[in-house]
């Protein structure tokens, strides 16, 4: 059923909602010379916490909803962006996963694209190939994490390889400094954890159900400043539950090592860690990128995995919280 899913149609009726109520959303529509749609959600406009749901189900595909509450972790009461997924491989690792790096030729230009766009692309081919995923769609809507609003030739590139008129091409901007850009960020906790038991080696197709909670990071005005931030909201703030059909002893494992805690460089804000490693992802233990806890539900036999902790110290540190008595 999830092959005959269009992510990028399903997006699209989200995307003309947020067109159509721009100016109360506080988001500003533009077209690039040769057409493109662009909307800026954060560069040049504040956003709200209305936009960053619509990013985060945008982003899905139209596959899942997100909303907000708060939660208290240790003595912090912080806020928090709960969601809930369909069709859990193709709405995270097929949409939302961000693996689609976008530059210009002149090297001026860089962002993270993700979001339903990438299916018409299929960047990265391989995992499309595994999930045995393709979409076909007249317009495409790409989601770019970046603090430059994008030009005609990253349009028209964006654009050709989705194989689409360039005037059918969407493509929503924010910062990561940016409340929306924050809010993304940690409304990737159950792509997260997703993605995080694929490279352990399960088979995303096998996941029936997602949901998670993550808090959501205190703004800071230096986009790297707010990388590690927003990060550190997932690896200590986050928690995915994952319904699946599998074997015990085979999610047990995966429990186990699935959980940022697992991660060797794990116990420090991320920012600390990225500076320690010369700002180079490559340096930094992969492992690292999951959620703080993972709970998974055996569909099959009724057994349940919970794994990892929520870690208010690492929070408090990372968004530089002062307890005022």
């Amino acid at each position: 059923m999830c092959a005959k899913v269009s992510v990028n149609k399903l997006a699209m009726r989200k995307v003309q909602e947020l067109i159509d109520n721009a100016s109360t959303l506080e988001v500003s529509v533009q077209k690039t010379s040769n057409g493109a749609t662009v909307i800026d959600c954060g560069i040049n406009v504040p956003g709200s916490f209305e936009v960053g749901k619509y990013v985060i189900e945008i982003c899905l595909g139209g596959l899942g909803s997100a909303s907000f509450s708060s939660i208290m972790i240790g003595d912090l009461v912080l806020p928090c962006v709960n969601v809930s997924v369909m069709h859990p491989a193709i709405s995270t690792l097929a949409s939302q996963f961000a693996g689609w790096r976008i530059t210009d030729k002149d090297g001026k230009f860089f962002g993270m694209g993700s979001g339903p766009a990438r299916a018409l692309a299929r960047k990265p081919k391989k995992m499309y190939e595994e999930l045995k995923y393709s979409d076909e769609a007249d317009e495409a809507v790409l989601i770019i994490e970046t603090s430059k609003m994008p030009n005609d030739q990253i349009a028209e590139s964006i654009a050709k390889a989705c194989n689409i008129n360039v005037k059918d091409l969407y493509l929503l901007v924010m910062p990561t400094r940016s409340l929306v850009g924050s809010i993304q960020v940690s409304g990737r906790i159950v792509e997260t954890c997703v993605h995080r038991l694929h490279v352990l080696g399960f088979d995303p197709l096998k996941i029936k159900y997602g949901f998670g909670f993550s808090t959501i990071a205190f703004l800071h005005p230096d986009d790297i400043v707010m990388m590690g931030r927003t990060n550190d909201q997932l690896m200590a703030g986050g928690c995915a539950y994952l319904f699946v059909e599998g074997d015990d002893k085979e999610l047990e494992n995966l429990a186990k090592q699935a959980p940022a805690c697992a991660s060797k460089d794990y116990g420090r804000p991320f920012y600390e860690i990225f500076k320690d490693a010369g700002f180079d992802f490559y340096k930094i233990d992969p492992g690292l990128f999951a959620p703080a806890m993972i709970i998974i539900n055996n569909v099959k036999t009724g057994k349940t995995f919970v794994s990892g902790k929520l870690n208010a110290d690492i929070l408090r540190r990372s968004s530089d919280i002062t307890m005022i008595a």
